[in-house]
């Protein structure tokens, strides 16, 4: 994870572009081993996924990674890195290929919020969080008085993470990140991330042989990048190391200081499921839109279940991940602060449906609408390119549906009289076609 940028956010972000496993959804174990933590909304589904022709093209540095490499050792040892520390991290290490093809991927096809939930929030993940908070009572209860975050969602992002440990991530840190700030594509913030590996080997919590993570440099149980680990790493079994690799304690403990930094609030809900009335003005599903809980209920919003109790002067914002169509949330604080953890509100919404699973609670009340396909990533470019030419401003074509594009959407809505909540369709992408 990480520093300034939440714990795996940059790298999850060019992870978007990238082929993530898919996580297993019913299975008693789970089927395959994630790369990076699970991107909402980014995971390929059963379909061939295919790259995409606008991919940019390949740039080869100009240099060799060998005088790239000596050139990076001056720079290390000149910022306080001891040489033996920069030779023994650095024997043997050349670029590894299959991260250059992981960084510059880009995978057609995505799937709806409702499958990825439905693998985030599958029976094996529940029953092996109930056990493990059961097994590591002690320790959590000593990380609840000592950060005051809560052992449920911490457990959830643990399980979301690494599936509890079982998949950090096989490749060297130190390979993955050199590669990246030799040939990625953003190679100023590899470059840092891996000075920050070295730091944390010159400290000593691993050796370079451990350090193991995803391809895109994050590690461990709880997938900091080095720069969130020099920040927010802990020792909370006391044997002298942050060790997030080996030691339950110290990454649960990590992740747990990450989220105390963030806001955590203990004791509150991240999301509340409600009911919207009739005739409801979808425009206010905007997270820069924030209102009191009591403000939206006075506006016929209806809370559901015990959590919404004691909130009514709680700041909060209206999400609907799958549009006016699907379970409506109001989304607190500490949704927020999951969010610095990981900038996808699919990774919010799962980690705090999740964590309420685990006491028995987490079903959701309304229906998906599971008819809707989701658009493909040239799709969701056309469909931007599309508002563009209609007179709207969704901010440059990348396929990202990010603040800009929802908002270019409800005007268009809005200009069609349809419900304006900001989610791409099928279609509203045939009325631009028919434009």
């Amino acid at each position: 994870m990480f520093n300034a940028p939440a714990p795996g956010l940059i790298f999850r972000r060019l992870a978007v572009a990238s082929a993530l496993t898919l996580i297993a959804s019913c299975a008693e174990a789970p089927a395959q081993k994630p790369a990076t933590a699970p991107l909402p909304q980014a995971s390929q589904p059963a379909a061939k996924a295919a790259t995409s022709p606008a991919q940019a093209p390949v740039v080869m540095p100009a240099i060799s990674f060998d005088a790239w490499r000596d050139g990076f050792r001056r720079q290390a040892l000149a910022s306080g890195i001891d040489t033996a520390t920069f030779d023994r991290a650095f024997a043997g290490i050349t670029p590894d290929a299959s991260v250059i093809t992981a960084d510059r991927s880009q995978p057609e096809f995505t799937r709806p919020v409702w499958e990825y939930l439905e693998g985030a929030i599958s029976p094996y993940r529940v029953r092996k969080g109930q056990s493990l908070m059961a097994e590591h009572a002690t320790t959590l209860a000593a990380i609840e008085q000592r950060f005051g975050v809560d052992r449920e969602p911490l457990v959830a992002i643990w399980g979301m993470e690494s599936s509890f440990g079982q998949f950090m991530g096989d490749k060297s840190v130190i390979r993955s990140l050199a590669t990246l700030a030799y040939e990625g594509r953003r190679p100023e913030f590899a470059h840092a991330q891996l000075l920050a590996a070295l730091q944390i080997l010159q400290h000593g919590d691993i050796q370079p042989g451990g350090m193991l993570g995803s391809w895109a440099g994050a590690m461990g149980q709880t997938q900091f990048i080095p720069t969130t680990y020099n920040s927010h790493a802990v020792d909370f079994d006391g044997d002298g190391r942050r060790d997030i690799w080996n030691s339950a304690a110290d990454a649960l403990a990590s992740a747990a200081h990450y989220l105390q930094a963030s806001g955590w609030r203990k004791g509150q809900p991240a999301a509340l499921q409600v009911q919207l009335p009739q005739g409801f003005d979808y425009a206010h599903a905007d997270g820069d839109i924030r209102k009191s809980v009591g403000q939206w209920q006075a506006t016929g919003v209806l809370l559901v279940g015990p959590q919404a109790n004691g909130l009514s002067g709680e700041s909060a914002s209206l999400l609907l991940p799958a549009g006016y169509r699907g379970p409506a949330f109001l989304v607190l604080d500490n949704f927020r602060a999951i969010l610095k953890y990981n900038n996808s509100s699919s990774y919010a919404l799962a980690v705090s449906l999740l964590g309420e699973r685990f006491d028995g609670g987490g079903q959701l009340i309304g229906s998906w609408p599971r008819d809707e396909r989701p658009l493909s990533r040239s799709e969701r470019v056309e469909l931007q390119e599309s508002l563009t030419a209609a007179g709207y401003d969704p901010g440059t074509p990348d396929g990202i549906i990010g603040a800009n594009t929802r908002k270019a959407i409800r005007g268009y809505q809005q200009r069609l009289g349809w419900p304006a909540d900001g989610f791409p369709t099928q279609k509203l992408l045939e009325s631009l076609r028919q434009r």
